[in-house]
């Protein structure tokens, strides 16, 4: 397990996390940042809602920050294990990869599923 990993996410979780950030991606009313410097910037100002991270990252010290920016102001997050596939379900080009994404805001009929995917990063993490 990678430094920045402080749980880990069962395979259905992160399905519907993949299923989630395709969603609304193609939506286009949800607004998020993609890449491990915007998220830590959008984390640091507090307008992230959730954080979504990729487990396969090398080197995994780079992401550390984010988990404790996010512990910090209170921001829930969860991880995936590709990273790859996280770049393609956020509508990336084939192939490109990013780190994080952050979600910053929400409209449209996947409220639900950010609540359900919020719902179970908290119970992950412990909170």
């Amino acid at each position: 397990m990678s430094v920045h990993i402080d749980f880990e996410t069962p395979a259905e979780v992160q399905d519907k996390v993949y299923e989630f950030v395709k969603k609304i991606g193609k939506e286009g009313g949800s607004h998020f940042k993609k890449g491990m410097n915007e998220v830590i910037k959008v984390c640091e100002r507090g307008d992230a809602k959730l954080v979504i991270m990729a487990e396969n990252v090398n080197p995994g010290e780079m992401m550390m920050p984010i988990p404790l920016i996010c512990k910090e102001r209170g921001i829930p997050f969860i991880y995936v294990n590709d990273q790859t596939y996280l770049g393609e379900a956020a509508g990336l080009p084939s192939g490109r990869p990013t780190s994080a994404i952050a979600i910053m805001e929400m409209d449209g009929g996947s409220q639900e599923d950010f609540n359900n995917i919020v719902s179970s990063a908290k119970e992950l993490a412990g909170n």
